[in-house]
């Protein structure tokens, strides 16, 4: 994807509605249209710029939902340059400043990093991590519902891993990048039903989650379905291979993953806001109108930081915890942070068929999202449906406390205690039961 320029308006413009989808464009030149608003054409003649006028997001069916209006997905758009170039600043200036334009900005990349360290495969490897949230307690309730589905954005998934190859149903690959991508390794254009993974990061998040415990401890929710959502390429740096990709390319990911049928969605990622609109923040508002439960990273730079999505209000942060149950010293803190999980040296699935360690607050998050999953199967199995503020209110009232605060600074709500949160659900449940007479 050549540079690129996101505008959100105030309002929807009639003239507009037939702009076809950026990604329908790359596949049909002949949908190409050199002209957008009179007053954003002009600017850009005024830098000497061409470009191609697409919309950011298509809707989930024939028509925009109310959620999707109510979200302003029908009012973003991605103006794509005819020629590689750099954006000029005051070209975004001048668009923010047009009355009709609610917020413009440049196609921007996010970086995240993985650092593994490979280990010889066994199924008791680790299992502090998954004793620290009382997991074989937990799954004595349920593994998992396989009508309970997942989804991971991030690097995308080793599809045939024996880990997860059970758990995958369908998945596309939305990286799409050709300006800067010299710097990207692998495959980085020409988006596609193939969320196959080239870094390991999304690999690893995913064994968390379902694994299926053949060389490695066993994941939360391993009965329950993963879509494999790619929106990071492969980027080598200072001799290490990390993640990186387009923000624009992150919000489709989200979108498709609600569209998609996804109950909860794991985010090891996040980007620190720097201007303009928030990050994600229409597909976000988009994913909670639909009662999907979003999770994320809360960062690693060990500051009090706001990084998105984990700083949205309705999206569940998660920082790490060490192996004494204290937060880690590179978790990042605030008031976004919900809870805390597991973080250093986790052992979960890699690249090639093999299995790594890692740390970050990207490992802790999949163990929250697992726990989300597991309580939506066991409501499932009980004919309830958990709403995403429910599934909030039993993990805040069931972790452990790391202090007699009811909510931390840097641990949030507290520690992961999964047997707890099920017998929480489970009392819930059976309370409901005997209230209506049902046995």
């Amino acid at each position: 994807m050549k540079n690129h320029v996101r505008i959100k308006l105030r309002r929807p413009v009639a003239a507009l509605e037939d702009l076809p989808h950026w990604q329908q464009l790359l596949g049909d030149r002949r949908l190409e249209r050199e002209r957008f608003l009179p007053d954003v054409d002009r600017i850009f003649h005024q830098h000497r710029l061409s470009f191609f006028a697409t919309r950011e997001y298509q809707p989930a069916g024939t028509n925009w939902s109310e959620e999707e209006v109510a979200s302003g997905l029908n009012r973003v758009y991605r103006l794509i340059l005819t020629r590689d170039g750099d954006i000029p600043p005051d070209l975004i200036s001048a668009i923010r400043l047009l009355p009709e334009v609610e917020d413009a900005a440049p196609g921007d990349i996010g970086q995240m990093e993985l650092n593994p360290r490979s280990a010889a495969m066994s199924a008791r490897t680790d299992r502090g991590s998954r004793e620290a949230i009382f997991l074989e307690e937990a799954q004595a309730f349920s593994q998992g519902d396989s009508d309970i589905v997942v989804a991971v954005l991030d690097t995308g998934v080793e599809l045939d891993h024996p880990e997860l190859r059970h758990a995958i149903r369908g998945g596309y690959d939305f990286v799409n990048i050709l300006d800067g991508a010299s710097e990207f390794i692998g495959d980085y254009i020409d988006a596609d039903a193939i969320a196959d993974d080239e870094v390991g990061h999304g690999t690893h998040v995913a064994g968390i989650i379902v694994g299926k415990g053949q060389g490695m401890p066993g994941g939360v929710a391993p009965r329950c379905k993963l879509i494999p959502v790619r929106v990071l390429a492969a980027m080598e740096k200072q001799g290490r291979r990390v993640g990186a990709g387009l923000i624009e390319n992150i919000n489709a990911g989200v979108k498709y993953a609600v569209d998609q049928g996804a109950h909860v969605i794991n985010m090891s990622l996040g980007v620190r806001h720097e201007g303009g609109g928030l990050p994600h923040q229409e597909v976000i508002d988009y994913a909670y109108r639909k009662g999907v439960t979003i999770v994320a990273a809360s960062g690693n730079d060990g500051l009090q930081e706001m990084y998105y999505p984990g700083a949205f209000e309705t999206v569940i942060a998660v920082g790490a915890m060490d192996a004494q149950g204290q937060v880690a010293d590179f978790s990042t803190y605030g008031d976004q942070v919900s809870f805390i999980a597991p973080g250093v040296d986790v052992y979960s699935a890699y690249l090639d068929n093999e299995y790594a360690f890692s740390t970050g607050t990207s490992h802790a998050a999949p163990f929250i999202t697992g726990a989300v999953a597991l309580l939506k199967s066991y409501a499932r199995k009980a004919g309830r449906t958990l709403s995403d503020g429910q599934i909030k209110h039993i993990l805040k009232h069931t972790s452990d406390k790391i202090d007699n605060r009811f909510k931390h600074r840097k641990a949030g709500y507290g520690r992961l205690n999964l047997a707890d949160a099920m017998r929480y659900l489970e009392f819930k449940l059976g309370q409901r039961r005997e209230r209506y007479g049902y046995h």
